[in-house]
């Protein structure tokens, strides 16, 4: 799989609500229900603006844009950043999935998509490395991306049977188009993973540790197999995603390591090797390391029993 594929297949989205939300007069809202969660909407008519805290420049969005909320920081949304916020949580009734929930009125901003509770035991470690918001301009090479949000508010609307489950498998499709476009047009100035896979050579590294991550791959390596000397592309690799290639490809390679002892099928020495280490000892200390404990207390945690107690199976 490419690595946006992998990064979503390991982060396991669940579509929990999808819903539409109409606002209107003066309002701002505190989303403070993120943790854990990415939520991704489209505005269909009028505009709002996002806001973190007062360091940064709130976001407007308009009609034909689109928003990501992925790292699980707390965001207002409001028709003026510089109006206190009401927690979400108390203003607005919780669950109300294959609605178009009205608030204040509404007529002023119409939004539609849904809110994806993200089940990856691990996927904190992905979705920190991740911009808090991911704003996609109204463009015209959307196509993909308006059918499946145009289909999302006709299901909302109609309320046809069937159209819950249609509204959560087309959400899914929304989160990935809106990821897509977001890698293709994302600012040059942004840090981070999205802004490592966007740029020609520093992508180009990322996704050669994906197709192979159990390769000895060595710095000199990866910069070779993009055309760039070990100094340049080291610091250009950080420069894009505010981490060093090695601790990148150890930190993909505890997920991988993680993913499989959630799975609980293979040893613990095949595991090892299976994402690049040569030993237990070698895989238990970049765990550790990586992960705050050792694979084996990782995995009791998860299953609450020991494993990697029967031998491993040389047949697969």
């Amino acid at each position: 799989m490419d690595p946006l594929s992998e990064i979503l297949s390991l982060l396991k989205p669940r579509s929990y609500i999808t819903a539409g939300f109409d606002a209107g007069g003066d309002w701002s809202l505190l989303l403070d229900d993120l943790a854990g969660r990415i939520k991704c909407y489209a505005v269909i008519d009028g505009s709002c603006w996002l806001s973190l805290d007062e360091a940064e420049a709130p976001v407007q969005v308009v009609t034909g844009d689109c928003f990501v909320l992925p790292s699980g920081r707390s965001v207002r949304i409001s028709s003026d950043p510089a109006m206190a916020p009401t927690l979400a949580s108390k203003a607005l009734t919780p669950d109300r999935d294959g609605e178009i929930v009205t608030y204040n009125g509404g007529g002023g901003v119409l939004l539609t998509g849904s809110r994806f509770e993200v089940s990856g035991r691990h996927a904190d470690l992905l979705l920190r490395t991740l911009p808090p918001i991911l704003h996609l301009r109204a463009a015209v090479d959307q196509a993909a991306l308006r059918w499946s949000i145009d289909l999302m508010m006709q299901e909302l609307r109609e309320a046809k049977p069937g159209a819950s489950l249609v509204a959560q498998h087309l959400a899914h499709i929304m989160l990935t188009q809106t990821l897509r476009l977001y890698l293709e047009t994302h600012s040059s100035t942004e840090i981070g993973l999205f802004a490592g896979l966007a740029d020609p050579q520093v992508g180009s590294a990322i996704r050669a540790i994906h197709a192979d991550p159990g390769r000895g791959w060595a710095l000199e390596e990866l910069a070779k197999h993009v055309g760039m000397s070990r100094t340049a592309f080291a610091r250009r690799f950080r420069e894009k995603t505010g981490e060093t290639p090695v601790a990148y490809l150890t930190r993909w390679r505890m997920m991988l390591a993680a993913e499989q002892l959630l799975i609980g099928r293979d040893s613990l020495a095949h595991i090892a090797r299976l994402v690049g280490y040569e030993s237990e000892n070698a895989l238990n200390t970049a765990f550790k390391r990586v992960m705050g404990q050792s694979p084996r207390r990782y995995a009791k945690a998860v299953h609450g029993r020991p494993l990697f107690e029967r031998p491993l199976d040389i047949s697969r």
